[in-house]
């Protein structure tokens, strides 16, 4: 919860030059960690045209013991669009695999998100996208399926370089 304020209050001690920027035919690089089997994932991001956005993400863990993984992908709708702020909703697929600890047997899950969210730039740093989601999430994760509300803090969500 403290690290919850901390981000709220520095978003907004520094509202005035926090704001997002039109990022149509560049595509972003970068990492989001909102996978249900906490696999940190490198993150790609398309904005297709002022409305819309494709994404994709791909996590992987290799040991002596086998290979877990993670693939998705993510489609965007803009909704609402200012200087360097985009709101937008977004529906997210994942497919992994991972490790269950009780057998050490390599195991299937999938996740998929429906949620609102929005990046944001700062000014002057225009190349660098930080955003946050909320919404709701289907999982099936260690043999359990979950039906759950997410929020994904920018920490979590993603971070994107824009090239």
């Amino acid at each position: 919860m403290k690290k919850i304020l901390f981000i709220a209050l520095f978003i907004s001690s520094y509202s005035s030059l926090c704001h997002g920027s039109s990022l149509v035919g560049r595509l972003g690089i970068g990492a989001t960690n909102h996978l249900e089997s906490k696999m940190p994932a490198i993150s790609l991001k398309l904005q297709r045209n002022r409305s819309s956005a494709l994404g994709g993400h791909f996590a992987m863990d290799s040991s002596s013991d086998g290979l877990d993984y993670a693939l998705g992908i993510k489609g965007y709708r803009y909704i609402y669009e200012e200087p360097q702020l985009n709101f937008y909703s977004a529906l997210a697929g994942t497919y992994f695999t991972y490790t269950n600890e009780a057998d050490d047997k390599t195991e299937q899950g999938y996740q998929i998100d429906g949620t609102f969210g929005a990046e944001f730039s700062f000014q002057g740093l225009e190349s660098v996208g930080f955003s946050f989601e909320f919404g709701i999430g289907l999982s099936e994760y260690q043999k359990e399926t979950h039906l759950k509300t997410v929020g994904h803090n920018m920490m979590v969500s993603a971070v994107h370089f824009y090239l």
